[in-house]
């Protein structure tokens, strides 16, 4: 055994054992690590702040393109958003120990289903440090113990905010190694992470695609997890135009390096001539480049709308997750047609229609199939903290074991309890 799998089985151990205390820990003690850590993180503000600027000159140095740098970004407008997160997972139900069910057997046999932790979860992401603060704080309500493997690049981030969560366990009485971050950068931890099942539970990746597929293709442990995220906003031929420029401009632009960020636009015929030409001017106003199909094309030229931002599509762009100021557009022919283009080039992730018939609406919600289908809303909103979850540990586009945001019920599996008074089997 190398130096660095006897490293890793040892975090892995010291996990398993903690997720073992945290099986009994009541509500109020897994409360109070999580109001401390809200103390600690505006205590030590400067410190992350400072830790934080490591990591963004180092990228910057390394090139890291502005997305990237963007989701690195820990400022305070960010870490006020992390202590908010932690307080609403502190002011939401506790799941461990709800009941889901319960009967009666005919010999008298009381079962009962309830909610239970999974145990020891790995959680690999990559330049987002606030999915430290969020995975922990919802791992440790739900009784769960975290590894969390964040990428190089935010590693100085990360350190701080670990230090900040592992003595807000300590202070509560809970085990330090409830919350560990992988010290070492060395992307072979990674891999023997992956082996140790039997010691993990459950891996939970984010990031980008090459990131998901490695982790999928290589873990021994069940993993959860998304692919890509390649939304649409599909705008119908009855729809509000004004609305459905709105929602366009929100959910493509409002912030563009996340998995919830539209990337492709689909519009009704019957609407196409009228909203098109308006609503290019505005995303290129926005900055925003446009990927066009043939029919875009004539549309935009026609009305005078030009320009090096608008280009023209070829076959792999509405397979494209761009997670920058990029959007592709297309012109459909009707609603169930937006649906069949979601099927084929989708990931199944976030969809909208704008609509002004309800009908239609929820005709669209049961034909795709995705793990959040909105009417008449952005894209954006597909996330823990608007869903009021407090935080994500991730959006699982998976359909076993969990779909969506994943809050506290999803960080949960169950077991029977079965009492008893002398029943045998017959």
């Amino acid at each position: 055994m190398t130096d660095l799998s006897a490293e890793m089985r040892t975090l892995a151990k010291a996990a398993r054992e903690a997720a073992r205390a945290l099986l009994t820990a009541a509500t109020q003690q897994k409360n109070a690590a999580l109001e401390y850590a809200i103390q600690e993180l505006n205590k030590q503000r400067p410190a992350i702040e400072a830790a934080n600027a490591e990591d963004i000159a180092r990228g910057k140095e390394k090139g890291l393109a502005a997305p990237m740098l963007d989701r690195l970004r820990l400022d305070a407008r960010v870490i006020e958003r992390l202590s908010a997160g932690v307080q609403q997972v502190i002011e939401l139900p506790d799941p461990v120990g709800q009941e889901i069910s319960r009967s009666v057997r005919p010999n008298g046999l009381l079962l009962r289903r309830v909610r239970v932790p999974i145990g020891a979860i790995l959680i690999i992401f990559e330049s987002r440090p606030n999915v430290t603060v969020e995975a922990a704080s919802l791992c440790l309500k739900s009784g769960n113990a975290c590894i969390l493997r964040g990428g190089s690049e935010a590693i100085s981030s990360n350190r701080a905010l670990a230090k900040v969560l592992r003595g807000a366990l300590e202070k509560a009485g809970l085990p330090a190694a409830a919350i560990s971050v992988v010290e070492t950068t060395d992307r072979a931890a990674l891999n023997e992470l992956l082996k140790l099942e039997g010691l993990i539970d459950l891996v939970i990746p984010r990031g980008g695609e090459s990131l998901i597929r490695m982790v999928a293709e290589n873990s021994r442990i069940p993993t959860i997890k998304h692919y890509k995220g390649i939304c649409h906003v599909y705008v119908d031929e009855d729809a509000d135009l004004e609305l459905a420029k709105l929602i366009t401009v929100n959910s493509k632009l409002q912030r563009v390096s996340v998995c919830n960020a539209a990337e492709t636009l689909l519009v009704n015929r019957k609407v196409a001539q009228r909203f098109l030409p308006e609503m290019a001017k505005l995303l290129v106003e926005k900055n925003c480049e446009l990927r066009v199909c043939l029919e875009t094309q004539k549309i935009l030229s026609g009305a005078g709308v030009s320009g090096p931002t608008i280009k023209a599509a070829d076959e792999k762009t509405f397979d494209n997750e761009y997670l920058d100021r990029i959007i592709s557009v297309r012109v459909v022919d009707s609603l169930e047609a937006a649906a069949d283009h979601i099927e084929k080039h989708g990931s199944r992730h976030t969809e909208t229609i704008i609509t002004r018939d309800p009908e239609r609406g929820h005709r669209f919600q049961l034909m795709v199939d995705s793990a959040c289908v909105f009417v008449n809303a952005s894209t954006r909103l597909n996330d823990g903290f608007e869903f009021g979850l407090g935080a994500e540990i991730g959006i699982s586009t998976d359909k076993l074991h969990a779909r969506g945001p994943m809050g506290l019920e999803e960080l949960t599996t169950y077991k029977w309890l079965g009492d008893g008074a002398g029943q045998l089997r017959t």
